[in-house]
């Protein structure tokens, strides 16, 4: 009898918890499941919204990508431009920020909120059209260099050299999760470890690249991975501040699949082009996790040192 009852309150408990979670499954199901095994479906035809005529073409439409749209292979080349020099730069301000409010301060809760925000809003068009209105030939930016003495009459936005650049400053001003991130896993960093370095007289510099990059280099490899993302997948500020251009400049792998989606309407076509890039975050996300091996640091990584030894005994 107690056995039943058991089970009968086990029962009830995993009814309970399915029912808290059943809306994030329909979810789940309904606006991610059902449509990526979809848009790989319709990935292998000539789909089009406003026609019926759906027909399967096999493997045409990634050799079309491949061998007659020049401007898929702008849109990469644009991409990779924007994402190896953005996620560098948003990485390397955001660990620097961090350890300047890594202090303690009463104004330090001040700075962390104000250094966040434009992680919360920096997205939205309303951003995105106030930072359209700062590079244009007469907006703050030249009006700020004219006031320094620095004779600039140029509009950054549909000048070639420099209308990809105003899009990068925007994402590496966007910090700010990335800079929270940092800063909770340097105040796991236990304070010995600092203090005893000083004792063996080791410098500021020695103690960061010694003591603060090992132990957060899996806070690194964590944010690498969710930058690599996000930066493949920049959208809204390219659509809203150049519209890919000025002649294709700024036209991003995402921005040139919503234009083959929802303005030609060639959904097929832009369903091959989604996995595709599913591929290509995919192949470097795995080239960055083969990697962490020889860079990221556990403090319980015995398994990693076994394999040296290994290593070091068939070397002998």
């Amino acid at each position: 009898m107690k056995h039943f009852r058991r089970k009968i309150s086990i029962y009830n408990e995993n009814v309970v918890g399915y029912a808290f979670i059943m809306p994030w499954l329909i979810g789940f199901l309904c606006f991610t499941l059902v449509p990526f095994a979809m848009s790989f479906v319709l990935s292998f035809t000539n789909f089009n919204i406003l026609s019926q005529d759906t027909r399967f073409i096999g493997l045409d439409n990634y050799i079309k990508l491949f061998t007659q749209d020049k401007l898929f292979l702008k849109s990469l080349q644009v991409t990779f431009k924007f994402a190896f020099v953005s996620i560098p730069l948003r990485l390397i301000f955001a660990l620097f920020v961090a350890l300047i409010l890594n202090r303690k301060s009463k104004a330090v809760p001040i700075y962390r909120v104000v250094y966040y925000l434009p992680s919360i809003i920096g997205g939205s068009v309303a951003v995105s059209v106030m930072w359209r209105n700062l590079f244009t030939k007469a907006g703050v930016i030249n009006s700020l260099l004219q006031a320094a003495g620095i004779n600039c009459q140029i509009n950054w936005l549909s000048n070639t050299k420099t209308a990809l650049f105003t899009l990068i400053l925007l994402y590496v001003w966007q910090f700010g999760s990335s800079m929270l991130i940092f800063l909770s896993g340097l105040k796991q960093i236990p304070v010995s470890y600092y203090e005893a370095a000083e004792v063996d007289g080791a410098g500021k510099l020695k103690q960061f690249f010694s003591i603060t990059l090992p132990l957060l280099s899996p806070i690194i490899l964590f944010n690498l991975i969710m930058q690599i993302i996000n930066g493949f997948m920049v959208f809204t500020q390219a659509q809203i501040i150049t519209n890919g251009g000025p002649v294709n400049e700024t036209l991003v792998y995402i921005l040139y699949l919503y234009q083959n989606s929802f303005k030609y309407y060639e959904m097929g076509y832009g369903s091959a082009m989604a996995w595709i890039l599913l591929m290509i975050v995919g192949f470097f996300t795995a080239i960055v996790f083969k990697s962490s091996n020889q860079w990221v640091f556990y403090e319980n990584n015995s398994g990693l040192t076994k394999q040296k030894k290994k290593k070091g005994e068939k070397t002998a």
